[in-house]
């Protein structure tokens, strides 16, 4: 970096349970890299405890998830219990996946920041991420 460039906004993306469908959240970490962000993906089947270590030791501005498998609310339940517990419970959450539009209101009391339903544009997913992980 040089002549005051910010450093990349970093990422944590993770797929946890027992949901075996990551090509989703490959496409999402290559989209959010090539919109200059530095992403670590944690790969499959991760557990709540590991999601909130790893954001704790990337120090990640952004907790992202893939849910494909309709666990989204017990598992976020979980993780953000968590987050709380590491107190990163201010860092930037959004879920992706199969999410019904039934289920947003939940996820948000559970602290979740943005819901991304399958289809949603990359654009619009890099666009909250800016406006949001830093002040």
């Amino acid at each position: 970096m040089s002549g005051g460039e910010a450093a990349p906004i970093r990422v944590l993306m993770a797929k946890p349970g027992l949901d075996g469908h990551d090509v989703g959240a490959k496409v999402v970490c290559r989209a959010l890299i090539d919109a200059g962000m530095h992403v670590v993906y944690t790969g499959l089947r991760q557990s709540p405890e590991a999601i909130a270590e790893a954001a704790a030791r990337l120090d990640a501005e952004v907790i992202g998830l893939s849910v494909m498998s309709g666990a989204h609310l017990p598992l976020c339940q979980k993780i953000g219990a968590e987050l709380r517990a590491r107190h990163l419970e201010e860092r930037l959450w959004i879920v992706g996946g199969v999410i019904p539009a039934g289920d947003e209101q939940a996820l948000r009391e559970l602290g979740v920041d943005g819901v991304f339903p399958i289809g949603t544009p990359f654009e619009e997913i890099v666009r909250f991420i800016r406006e949001r992980a830093r002040p």
